[in-house]
């Protein structure tokens, strides 16, 4: 799941605690909306640090020198 899957889990957790007064028998959908926020939040945590991770710069290494070709270009 990407960053903008947790964006949508987030942005349904929110309508559904928030905007909604719809009453399911079995399920609490107050609840349902936190739970959808507390795992696109996590979500969210995860990515960034997975992200972080990805933009390490490396050195450059130090270029090859070709002997065959440096020995040409003296001659």
């Amino acid at each position: 799941m990407g960053l903008g899957g947790c964006i949508i889990l987030i942005a349904a957790g929110a309508i559904l605690t928030f905007a909604t007064d719809w009453k399911v028998e079995g399920a609490n959908l107050d609840v349902v909306g936190l739970i959808l926020m507390a795992v696109g939040i996590i979500g969210v945590a995860t990515f960034t640090s997975i992200a972080k991770r990805r933009r390490v710069i490396v050195p450059p290494s130090t270029p090859v020198v070709d002997a065959e070709r440096d020995r040409r270009s003296y001659e």
